[in-house]
């Protein structure tokens, strides 16, 4: 155990919250799922190997669920971060969540993307020049926001109000009965001409794809800041990061509070944990489901068995001259903004959470040397490097968006085999017995790291030898 770190503190458990008033992370964490994975990797499958793969987005989606809700336990309990727990357990385990966050998200494939769709709109050939301005300008908007949750949360909402709409209306319009039925087939993993997977699938695209239905990588683990952010749980008692430029610095604890096993803790606990898993489930799962079925069935219905879907992400110029036919020609050019702006949103949230994560973790690998004052500087500092980083990888000329978001991709489904096992043994080694995960839940878990072991390393090795 971590001796820098103070004993947690002891307060009583607030009162649950009612369903309206909790609505907020799960909205980052859905809008954090909606970029890559969804826009991307899902839909570039679909398009070349039609719906019958489509189960792993579901299945992918349902396991994040069930990690991301053993992630919001810890934060509930204990009112910090989970981060903190984990460098409670060992004071090296920091080092590689730094280490895991930049590699796993410092390459600027997903602002590639949302630049080259912008650039086919405005007929703009060196779309990585307007990937760098992208990346510029989300630094100014996070440097500038006076409270950073509220700035990216708005941000979210705002997109997946207007996008998920938007999206369910086009699709409807182009979509025809056998396109539904294909889709219907898919969950199950009936495909045309297969079962699950087609022979001819790229492993590693697909384990990118599966890691990104959701948030992804070290990102499920923010989910646990912004809890605490928000004040759920035992983060009522814990402290915002302010914006170095617009509000005010001031010492930020890192350390949680926890409660007593009273009776009426425990009531509180219930209900807390009734109400989040409601509302994960109603806006993560349900709609994530809703959003990724509806995204990937309009690949389908509009560019499976056209030419030139391979080639980077080429697919969605292919969607939106389709949309554009199907129904009038600026129908086509919306579509592209649309997809554009949520992949903008979802780069935006992406460096807002890696910067959260590996802010804190410079702090926890030494409490005693680092004070918790510099957590805002730190994060500014997180988030210019790897704007600078993104700048040199576009500058080196590494800049074809699906070859830098299977990368990614790649190294955060490892990323989330280790951290998966990591949180299952934080939450039954040290929450108390009637907090900690249910047997259920723990077989769920049990599964989950299973399957992302054995499938990346089946993936990973099979693209080696």
């Amino acid at each position: 155990m971590n001796s820098q770190l103070k004993p947690y503190k002891i307060a009583n458990l607030p009162p649950a919250l009612p369903f309206l008033k909790i609505l907020g992370p799960s909205f980052i964490i859905l809008g954090l799922g909606l970029g890559s994975g969804e826009i991307i990797l899902w839909p570039y499958l679909v398009s070349n190997f039609g719906l019958g793969i489509i189960w792993g987005a579901v299945l992918g989606i349902t396991f994040q669920f069930f990690i991301n809700m053993e992630i919001e336990r810890y934060a509930l309990v204990r009112g910090e971060s989970i981060f903190t727990g984990f460098a409670r357990l060992s004071r090296l385990l920091p080092i590689w969540f730094i280490a895991s966050t930049f590699l796993g998200f410092g390459w600027p494939g997903i602002v590639a993307a949302s630049a080259k769709i912008f650039s086919i709109v405005f007929k703009i050939e060196s779309f990585h020049i307007l990937a760098i301005v992208f990346l510029l300008a989300i630094g100014a908007i996070l440097t500038l926001g006076p409270v950073l949750y509220k700035t990216v949360e708005r941000f979210q909402k705002t997109v997946i109000i207007i996008g998920v709409p938007t999206l369910l209306i086009i699709t409807a319009a182009v979509a025809t009965k056998a396109d539904y039925t294909a889709l219907t087939h898919g969950v199950i993993g009936i495909g045309e001409g297969y079962n699950f997977l087609p022979k001819a699938i790229p492993l590693l695209t697909f384990l990118g794809a599966f890691a990104f239905s959701g948030a992804g990588g070290n990102l499920n683990l923010s989910q646990s800041i912004y809890i605490k952010e928000k004040g759920y749980g035992m983060g009522k008692y814990a402290h915002k990061i302010q914006s170095l430029l617009t509000g005010k610095v001031e010492d930020v604890e890192l350390e949680g509070t926890t409660f007593n096993l009273d009776e009426q803790n425990m009531t509180n606990f219930k209900k807390w944990w009734k109400i989040m898993n409601f509302e994960h489930f109603f806006v993560f799962l349900l709609t994530g489901i809703i959003s990724i079925l509806l995204l990937a069935l309009l690949a389908y219905s509009t560019t499976f068995g056209t030419p030139g879907n391979a080639p980077s992400i080429d697919f969605i110029a292919n969607e939106a001259r389709a949309i554009g036919s199907y129904l009038f020609p600026l129908a086509g050019t919306l579509f592209l903004v649309l997809t554009g702006t949520m992949l903008f949103a979802t780069q935006f949230a992406v460096m807002d959470s890696t910067s959260r994560i590996i802010s804190e973790n410079i702090i926890l690998t030494n409490p005693k040397k680092f004070p918790t004052k510099a957590i805002p500087k730190a994060y500014y500092i997180t988030l210019w490097a790897q704007i600078i980083f993104g700048i040199c990888i576009f500058s080196l000329g590494l800049k074809d968006p699906k070859d830098l978001i299977i990368l990614q991709a790649v190294i955060n489904a490892v990323a989330m085999f280790i951290h998966i096992g990591l949180t299952f043994l934080l939450n039954v080694k040290t929450l108390p017995k009637v907090l900690a995960p249910s047997y259920a839940r723990r077989a769920i878990i049990i599964t989950i790291f299973l399957f992302f072991g054995g499938f990346s390393l089946y993936s990973i090795w099979g693209n080696l030898i």
